[in-house]
C-alpha cells in the first residue's frame, strides 16, 4: 500500500511539473512589457530552483520511461491546453510554429554533426534552398504537399554535389567548404534577378488537400494551422531521428565521428555513412525551409544569411550535441528570448550572447548532456 501512494504521489508531481512548465511558458509568450517580463524571470528561476531542490526533474523522466504513453498524454494535453488559451494570439502561435520548424531543422543538425562528425555552417543555405523551392512551384501552381516534399529534395540535391568536396577534406576544412557555400548561396540569391533579387519572391499561402491554412482555424488564428502541421512533422522527424540513433545505422555514424581509421579497419564505408547523414540531414533541413516559406509567405536573401547558420549550430550545441531532446528547448531559448528581449534594444543581443558564453562555460556539453549508449537492458535504454 505504502508503495502504491509513493507511486502516486510521483505521478502526481510529475504531471504537475509538466502542466505547470506549460502554463508558465504560456504566460511568457503573452507578456509584453518590461516590469511584467522581469517579475516572470524571477518566479520562474524560483520555480526552476525549487524543482531542482526537490528532484522533481528525475521524477519527470522516471514517468516517461516507466509510462511512456502515460507521459506523451500528458505531453499532449499540456499542448492541447497552451494552444487553447493562445488560440488567437497571432505572435504567440507564429513562434511556436518557428520553434517547431527550427527544431526540425536542427534535427537534421544532429544527424551530420551529433552523429556522423560532419560539421555544417550552410544549414540557412539549405533551408533557404527548400524556400526557394517552394515558391518557384507554388507560382506554378504546384501541389503543396508535392512542392513541401520537393523543398526536401532539392536541399538533399544541392547537398549531394556539396559532399563531394567535404568528403576529400578534414575537420576545419571541411567545415570551411560550408562556409563558402553559405556565403555563395546568399550572393547568389542577390544578384539572381528570376528568385527576385534582393527583394525576395512572395508566397501564396498553404493549401493542403482542400485545407486553407490562410484562413481562420476554428475561430483563431490562421497560424494555429501552421503550428499544428508544424508540429505534426517535429514529432514524425523527431521520432525518425531517435529509430535512426537506437538502430545500426546510428552505430555505424557513432564508429564513423569516433575514429574514422578504425571503422574504415572494421569494413565500413566512410564515404557512403558520410553521404548517407549528409543528404538526410539537409532533407529534414529543406523540408523545413519550405513549411517556414509558406509560413511567411514572403522570402528573400536575408531570411538565410550566415549568422542564421550560426543560429542553428548555436541550437545544436546549446541543446547538447548529438541529443535531439535537448533541441526543442535551446530553440525555444534562441528564437523566443530574444524577441522578448526587444524592450533593452541593442543590449539585447549583448545579454544573450553573454548568456550562450556562460551556458557553454559552464555546461560544455550543452543544457542536455546526450546519454551513453548502453548495450545491455537492465542499464537503460538505449
Amino acid at each position: 500500500m505504502r508503495n502504491v501512494i509513493l507511486r502516486v504521489k510521483e505521478r502526481f508531481v510529475s504531471i504537475s511539473v509538466i502542466f505547470v512548465t506549460a502554463i508558465f511558458l504560456t504566460v511568457f509568450l503573452l507578456v509584453e512589457d518590461e516590469l511584467s517580463f522581469t517579475v516572470l524571470m524571477l518566479v520562474g528561476g524560483g520555480l526552476f530552483y525549487f524543482v531542482k531542490r526537490r528532484d522533481c526533474f528525475k521524477e519527470v523522466i522516471v514517468f516517461a520511461r516507466q509510462s511512456r504513453y502515460g507521459f506523451l498524454i500528458c505531453i499532449f494535453l499540456a499542448l492541447l491546453t497552451v494552444l487553447i488559451i493562445l488560440r488567437n494570439e497571432h505572435f504567440a502561435l507564429f513562434m511556436i510554429a518557428s520553434v517547431a520548424l527550427y527544431s526540425t531543422v536542427c534535427f537534421g543538425l544532429t544527424i551530420q554533426l551529433g552523429y556522423a562528425g560532419l560539421t555544417n555552417f550552410a544549414g540557412a543555405a539549405f533551408f533557404g534552398v527548400g524556400g526557394y523551392a517552394i515558391a518557384v512551384l507554388s507560382s506554378e501552381n504546384f501541389p503543396d504537399i508535392l512542392s513541401v516534399l520537393t523543398g526536401g529534395f532539392m536541399a538533399a540535391l544541392v547537398g549531394s554535389v556539396l559532399i563531394l568536396p567535404i568528403l576529400r577534406t578534414r575537420g576545419h576544412y571541411a567545415a570551411l567548404v560550408t562556409i563558402a557555400f553559405a556565403l555563395l548561396f546568399k550572393t547568389f540569391l542577390e544578384l539572381n534577378d528570376t528568385l527576385g533579387g534582393p527583394q525576395g519572391l512572395k508566397i501564396s499561402s498553404m493549401n493542403m488537400f482542400g485545407w486553407d491554412f490562410g484562413k481562420s482555424f476554428f475561430g483563431g488564428s490562421f497560424y494555429l494551422n501552421y503550428v499544428l502541421f508544424s508540429l505534426l512533422v517535429m514529432v514524425s522527424i523527431f521520432t525518425l531521428t531517435r529509430l535512426l540513433e537506437k538502430s545500426w545505422i546510428g552505430l555505424h555514424w557513432d564508429a564513423l565521428r569516433i575514429d574514422e581509421i578504425s571503422s574504415a579497419s572494421f569494413g565500413i564505408n566512410i564515404s557512403s555513412w558520410k553521404i548517407l547523414a549528409f543528404t538526410l540531414g539537409n532533407f529534414f533541413i529543406g523540408l523545413s525551409g519550405a513549411l517556414y516559406a509558406k509560413m511567411l509567405g514572403h522570402i528573400a536573401p536575408t531570411n538565410f544569411t550566415f549568422g542564421d547558420s550560426l543560429i542553428l549550430i548555436s541550437i545544436v550545441i546549446l541543446g547538447g550535441i548529438g541529443n535531439p531532446w535537448g533541441v526543442i528547448p535551446a530553440a525555444f531559448l534562441i528564437i523566443v528570448l530574444p524577441e522578448k528581449l526587444q524592450f533593452i534594444q541593442e543590449y539585447r543581443l549583448l545579454l544573450f550572447a553573454l548568456l550562450v558564453i556562460l551556458v557553454l562555460l559552464y555546461r560544455p556539453d550543452g543544457l542536455f548532456k546526450k546519454a551513453l549508449r548502453s548495450f545491455y537492458r537492465g542499464w537503460g535504454k538505449v
